[in-house]
């Protein structure tokens, strides 16, 4: 993640930071009158946008897919699980296009070909489980709402914009940013990727992570699966001590992995 870092070193990549999050922020608001579930979440097709701009700008689109959810934060009410959103939407803006870098190698986003269409859906899959397990992590730490809500609803949230809206806004300016040199490899050429074997190991170890805290997260917060070897009174509704010993270390896990991409 060292390109997080280096990209606010990079004046049109800095601007290109604000489009990503003025784009985000002004998708979401208006829907913020739409909520899919009360007092949960809304109806938020604005979950396209952190994917595209990753696929065209890279760590720009990243640190934008934050500080735009954070500015649509504020029209729906600030509290202390938004600083979990932050951090999740700074992963779910990143991780499409490290991830799309490792396994499709230079291939274009947009090519229609099965392959590469199976790993836009991995790459997008991805993105949200670990997006949806540090916002449901986070919340049932606070003890607002349970991991199986949140954890579920995010997921499915933005996996519906990713696969419906993302391609088709894709298909049509992808093409023009890379006429245009501005894909972020033209406009960061300084950019050196880390070894092959540590790329992919830390890609496996983000999965193993991810995965792994999306289903202890769902089995504890749900009291379908308490470890015996935890006290009893951490086998009470909302979970908050379980979701803390058991789900912690994962999340550890996918962001250690993340950072070794």
């Amino acid at each position: 993640m060292h390109e997080l870092r280096l990209m606010w070193r990079n004046t049109r990549m800095v601007v290109l930071c604000a489009i990503s999050a003025a784009l985000y922020a002004a998708v979401l608001v208006p829907f913020k009158v739409v909520p899919l579930i009360p007092g949960v979440t809304e109806l938020r097709p604005a979950n396209a946008i952190p994917v595209v701009c990753s696929f065209l700008f890279g760590p720009a689109a990243a640190w934008g897919a934050a500080i735009g959810n954070m500015i649509g934060d504020f029209f729906g009410g600030v509290g202390p699980g938004d600083i979990f959103g932050f951090f999740a939407n700074l992963f779910y803006g990143y991780i499409p296009y490290k991830a799309w870098s490792i396994i499709a190698r230079g291939q274009s986003p947009i090519s229609r070909s099965p392959m590469n269409i199976a790993k836009y859906i991995a790459v997008c899959l991805a993105a949200s489980v670990l997006c949806a397990d540090l916002v449901g992590w986070g919340d049932n730490l606070l003890g607002f709402r349970p991991f199986s809500i949140l954890g579920n609803v995010i997921i499915f949230n933005n996996m519906l914009s990713a696969l419906f809206l993302s391609p088709l806004i894709l298909i049509g300016v992808y093409p023009r940013v890379r006429a245009g040199r501005m894909l972020y490899r033209d406009v960061m050429p300084e950019l050196v990727e880390r070894s092959r074997a540590r790329q992919v190991t830390g890609l496996a170890i983000l999965v193993v992570g991810e995965v792994g805290a999306w289903v202890v997260g769902n089995l504890v917060s749900t009291g379908y699966w308490i470890p015996s070897f935890l006290p009893a009174s951490f086998a009470q509704p909302p979970y908050d001590k379980s979701i803390a010993v058991m789900v912690s270390p994962l999340i550890v896990c996918a962001i250690a992995g993340t950072l070794m991409m």
